[in-house]
């Protein structure tokens, strides 16, 4: 296929386009390149694309495309609670625009960067099914339910919207992120010694290695139709939904000589919730995810010591909100996060 991977230059679009080609697919990108310098190490292979604002995408950006994977947002959090009003613009409203231009298009099959976020304070000792009641606590994740629900909308005979819920993403990848909790755990334990939890340790969290999301989403994008057409998955591993101390733990085993400190100052943090992901693996026979917690805090820690990461690259090149700042007050993005012409 054709395909047009938006975010290709953001953390997990970086690793999944090379899956994707490998996969013998012909990709095309698209970003507005705020994180495109955002690198540790050699600089990637970047497939051709586009350097454009997700909100200006134009019919002339989908034409002549197959499929379309959708990861570009503000992608987490902090973001989201910084400027609501952006991120309802970005990963809502341009998100459906966009799905709208590819259906227009011809583009058949239409995969979104969804997230177990949406499940929010699930709470309770079951695991969560797709079909569990949606709490999204916060903006990023009252935006991607509006988009699941909009796509659902648009949905026909020649328009196949797939909703692929991440777990929250671990993993090196060459655009690298800190600000994501195994992540920012590895790199605060080799840069300081120790392993810092600031909420009490307790919270249950789904993750998944960014390698694995790029599996599934290239597995997703060749599946039957009826297999996965309009429907939710939960993208990761059931052996992966560890509590905030038990990664802290395993942290602590990759880097050897940290210390795990559990200061408890934000206190108990209303996100908790254990995920089931079998519905993706009965979808998709055969897939099942490769990469467990200990094994990429292995690979974090020596991706980190191999490639020189500093303090200042840690807190700064690579927490999603710092980069955001710096560019506002340097003057190179506006108020908007557009860049300045």
């Amino acid at each position: 296929m054709r395909v047009l991977l938006t975010g290709h230059q953001g953390y997990l679009g970086t690793v999944m386009a090379p899956v994707l080609a490998a996969a013998g697919h012909e990709v095309v990108g698209l970003d507005s390149g705020l994180f495109a310098d955002c690198v540790l190490g050699p600089a990637p292979a970047d497939p051709p694309g586009h350097r454009v604002d997700l909100r200006d995408v134009t019919a002339e950006h989908v034409a002549g495309v197959d499929a379309v994977i959708h990861l570009a947002a503000l992608s987490n959090d902090p973001l989201g609670s910084l400027a609501p009003e952006l991120t309802y613009d970005i990963n809502h409203h341009a998100s459906v625009r966009l799905a709208r231009l590819a259906r227009e298009a011809g583009v058949r099959r239409f995969l979104y960067a969804s997230t177990c976020s949406v499940y929010g304070a699930a709470g309770g000792e079951d695991l969560v099914g797709e079909d569990a009641p949606l709490r999204p606590v916060t903006p990023y994740a009252e935006s991607k339910v509006r988009v699941e629900d909009d796509l659902h909308e648009l949905a026909d005979g020649d328009f196949t919207p797939v909703f692929m819920r991440n777990a929250t993403a671990f993993g090196f990848s060459p655009r690298l992120r800190a600000d994501i909790v195994l992540n920012n755990l590895v790199g605060h334990a080799l840069l300081s010694g120790e392993v810092l939890v600031l909420s009490d340790g307790t919270p249950w969290r789904p993750l998944v290695h960014a390698a694995d999301i790029a599996r599934a989403f290239t597995a997703a994008l060749s599946a039957p139709r009826e297999a996965v057409h309009d429907r939710a998955f939960n993208i990761g591993s059931e052996t992966n939904n560890v509590t905030v101390a038990e990664i802290a733990d395993q942290v602590a085993e990759a880097v050897s000589g940290a210390k795990v400190v559990i200061t408890g100052e934000t206190g108990a943090d209303p996100r908790s919730y254990r995920v089931d992901f079998s519905r993706f693996r009965a979808a998709v026979p055969g897939f099942d995810c490769e990469w467990t917690v200990k094994r990429g805090a292995l690979e974090l820690a020596d991706a980190y010591r191999t490639f020189g990461l500093t303090r200042e690259d840690f807190e700064q090149r690579f927490t999603r909100l710092a980069v955001l700042r710096a560019a506002s007050d340097a003057g190179t993005v506006d108020d908007t996060l557009r860049w300045r012409r």
